[in-house]
């Protein structure tokens, strides 16, 4: 047994087992193996190492003010600078810097010997026009002057009227074979009457006993009486009276009528007291006078603050000097101009924060309270005026500061939020980068509206929980098209 083993084992090549070529190719396997382990936990360590150098945050859901910022000028609701109106001599400054003053009071004043004379002349002026209209507002003897022009009128036309009636009722006419008729009576007449004349004539030298007188007069007097039947018989079919009477009366009642018109407008015009336009015209005449007399003093155009005093007493002014500022400084505002991109965001009501270099560490709020409907292009740039109204000023802000103004648009609730630091772009293309298993990827987004430093994701394969890379590599390869570029700075 013990020569069996040791024959063997000094015939090694006997025994039964791999060949050289097997134990060459088992060689190679276990060193393949190796090396592919190897290489793994390199991977797998130079991607720990390659993520541990990224700076990420993770996605979330929250709450976000979409804004518009912008920067203005402080000004006051308004603002007036007064200036004299004439040349003079200052008597009186009843104002300095600082004064509140009501709409209408009298902040300086020219001595009235300096005026000029048309404004000294106004004094006068005023008090007339003033009784004028007292009188218009208060007097009865236009409207009782009305009234009796206005029956005087009615009575010249009722006379008028009554003339033409009268001409017209003896208007007669009659026909062609009428009048024909009535010529030939009249010529009868005319006849009968020259040969009873001529007999008459002839014998009215006698004594009236004389019988042939007596006959021939009263042949006489009865052609008469038949000449004139005659000749009225004929008037009659010839429309007497004649045309140029019917005319003359016609026209008069015209005038007449016309004349009645004016006095029943001009009594309409009164009857219920004083006309407006005349008490307007009356008072037009007041206010004429007062306003060249005004010209001899300075008055606040409304309520407000004096910010600005130049005059003095003394002082020699002419027309155009300015005399005093004054603002309303109790509605502070911001103009700001808003590009067009944004303005159709912007509504009446919507709340703004404003802050001022000048006054560090304070916040203050305000409103918009007016947006401009038409822009103004500057090198291309269309802007909109866009004034925001202060809600909680203070002694420290005043008219001119410097202003920031953040109107908020939009509030949004519950939606998946992503860095702005972390949005890039890529061939004209927003995309973000995240981390999913230990593997950098690519996505494409579409943002909605953003804040200074989120935005809302409104598509996009993202999900609350993933890990979104900030510094991704500059050259990143998957996304194609080269390396990615911040679109809100860095990067």
């Amino acid at each position: 047994m013990a020569g069996k083993l040791e024959n063997e084992n000094m015939n090694p090549g006997k025994r039964k087992g791999l060949s050289r070529a097997g134990r060459t190719w088992l060689i190679i396997g276990l060193v393949v193996v190796v090396a592919a382990g190897a290489f793994a936990i390199y991977r797998v360590r130079a991607n720990a190492t390659a993520a541990s150098s990224y700076q990420t945050t993770t996605l979330a859901r929250g709450n976000l003010n979409a804004t518009i910022g912008a920067t203005g000028n402080v000004r006051a609701n308004q603002t007036a600078i007064i200036s004299w109106q004439t040349s003079g001599t200052v008597d009186s400054v009843d104002a300095v810097v600082g004064d509140q003053v009501g709409a209408g009071i009298t902040l300086a004043s020219l001595s009235t010997t300096s005026l000029a004379q048309n404004v000294v002349m106004a004094r006068a002026d005023l008090v007339t026009a003033q009784q004028n209209l007292t009188s218009v507002l208060n007097s009865n003897t236009q409207r009782a002057q009305a009234q009796l022009n206005l029956a005087d009128a009615q009575k010249s036309a009722n006379s008028a009227t009554d003339t033409l009636s009268g001409l017209l009722a003896t208007n007669h006419g009659g026909t062609s074979a009428d009048i024909t008729y009535a010529r030939a009576q009249l010529t009868l007449a005319q006849q009968s009457y020259d040969q009873a004349k001529n007999f008459y004539d002839n014998v009215k030298d006698r004594p009236d006993t004389d019988s042939l007188k007596a006959q021939a007069y009263t042949s006489f007097y009865n052609a008469q009486q038949a000449l004139w039947r005659a000749q009225g018989n004929l008037n009659y079919y010839l429309q007497v009276p004649s045309g140029s009477d019917i005319d003359v009366a016609r026209a008069k009642l015209a005038l007449a009528q016309a004349q009645l018109a004016d006095a029943q407008r001009e009594w309409d015009r009164l009857k219920n007291g004083p006309d407006q336009n005349d008490v307007a015209a009356a008072q037009a005449r007041v206010d004429a006078a007062q306003a060249t007399l005004n010209y001899s003093r300075l008055a606040a155009p409304f309520a407000g603050t004096v910010t600005e005093a130049d005059p003095m007493v003394g002082d020699q002014v002419s027309a155009g000097t300015m005399g005093f500022r004054v603002d309303d400084l109790s509605r502070l505002q911001v103009d700001v101009q808003v590009s067009e991109v944004d303005i159709n965001n912007v509504v009446l009501g919507q709340p703004a924060v404003v802050t001022f270099d000048a006054v560090a560490g304070k916040v203050y709020h305000g409103k918009v309270v007016d947006v401009s409907r038409v822009g103004t292009s500057v090198q291309n740039v269309v802007n909109f005026n866009v004034t925001v109204e202060l809600t909680d000023p203070d002694a420290d802000v005043k008219p001119g500061m410097t202003a920031s103004v953040t109107i908020t648009i939009q509030s949004l609730e519950n939606v998946l939020l992503v860095p702005n630091s972390g949005v890039h772009l890529v061939n004209s293309q927003r995309v973000v980068y995240i981390l999913r298993n230990g593997q950098l990827m690519e996505i494409p987004v579409t943002l909605g509206a953003s804040d200074d430093t989120m935005s809302v994701v409104v598509s996009g394969d993202l999900s609350v929980g993933d890990v979104l890379v900030l510094n991704p590599p500059t050259n990143f390869t998957p996304g194609g098209g080269g390396g990615a570029r911040s679109i809100f700075g860095g990067g």
